[in-house]
């Protein structure tokens, strides 16, 4: 079996660790940045709200969240949005694509308790359901999610659970090394797919997302599991692969090189690649809690602070995390 056919498994499976509703921050595995704060996501929906403003973005746009967990970042931006122009929950239509039917219904409750029949909330089982005229994209940890190949030296993993083998690799998997100069590391599978289907999802649309890793290559392996808030090396010999098969998390560093390549290959532009820390910043996140300090107490206002703080401080989040923005226009 190919490290992507397990690592699929593992994911998305019958006994997949997303095949059901998982959750996500102290209670869970791993902390995001939606998790932390809401403000991650006033942020977002201020970038767009600018654009709206200033005649760029329609008023009638679609706002879509691609892999929306119980829905909080497309809920935050929706509030936000509000907040700045109440209209613009009757002008604009807002989305999710979520492929499993038991988070679907997990964010169908979600909408309705936090909004009750103010907002109302398509569903989209994949990208291909959603051909709108004007689309607002927006994900994160999501690059993260796909499976990939393992590859070292011209060789790729093949899997005998829980054995790990190496095959020679196939010209494609070279040619990718060769052009993102790659000896060893991880090869994601599937952004080319996943970039034409978001170009294909509207005729006019922008794409945001956020997740960690860096625009080249690191040459060495960082696939790991999440358990409990620790993280285990996958070749690290103490680890326990028959146990944590499908009931941990499974990622690895996202080789954004590989992502800008897929998206711009689909035909849309990339606006904007830096650091989270860098675009809440340059999105308005310092603004939008000194609008908050105005109304909160002082200590509501320094709790907020401490949690922008883990969005954007470069030991925290701010500067391993990174955000890319592309267009189709």
């Amino acid at each position: 079996m190919r490290f992507s056919e397990y690592m699929n498994e593992w994911l998305y499976g019958p006994r997949g660790y997303y095949r059901t509703f998982r959750d996500i921050g102290k209670e869970g595995d791993f902390y995001t940045a939606v998790s932390s704060s809401a403000f991650f996501g006033a942020a977002i929906a201020n970038l767009f709200w600018k654009g709206i403003r200033e005649g760029r973005i329609p008023r009638d746009a679609w706002l879509i969240e691609i892999g929306a967990h119980r829905g909080y970042l497309l809920a935050d931006m929706i509030q936000w949005l509000y907040s700045c122009d109440p209209s613009l929950v009757e002008t604009m239509r807002f989305g999710i694509v979520e492929r499993q039917e038991p988070v679907r219904l997990v964010q169908r409750e979600y909408f309705e308790e936090r909004f009750g029949s103010g907002v109302k909330l398509e569903q989209f089982t994949s990208l291909d359901e959603a051909s709108v005229p004007y689309a607002l994209f927006v994900s994160n940890e999501i690059f993260d999610a796909f499976p990939c190949e393992l590859y070292k030296d011209g060789e790729r993993a093949e899997v005998k659970h829980p054995f790990l083998g190496w095959v020679p690799a196939e010209p494609e998997l070279l040619d990718f090394a060769e052009r993102h100069h790659l000896q060893k590391g991880e090869i994601a599978v599937g952004y080319e797919a996943f970039a034409q289907r978001v170009a294909d999802a509207a005729e006019r649309s922008q794409f945001v997302s956020f997740d960690y890793g860096d625009r080249t290559v690191r040459n060495d392996f960082s696939i790991r599991v999440y358990e409990g808030h620790q993280t285990y090396p996958f070749f690290d010999e103490e680890l326990d692969l028959e146990r944590t098969f499908g009931e941990t998390d499974i990622t690895y560093d996202v080789n954004f090189g590989h992502v800008i390549e897929a998206f711009e290959g689909a035909g849309m532009k990339l606006v904007d690649y830096e650091t989270q820390a860098r675009a809440l910043v340059r999105f308005g996140i310092i603004e939008i809690l000194e609008q908050y300090a105005a109304q909160a107490s002082h200590a509501d206002y320094l709790r907020q602070a401490d949690r922008i703080k883990t969005l954007i401080a470069p030991t925290m989040m701010g500067e391993r995390f990174k955000m890319v923005h592309f267009s189709k226009e």
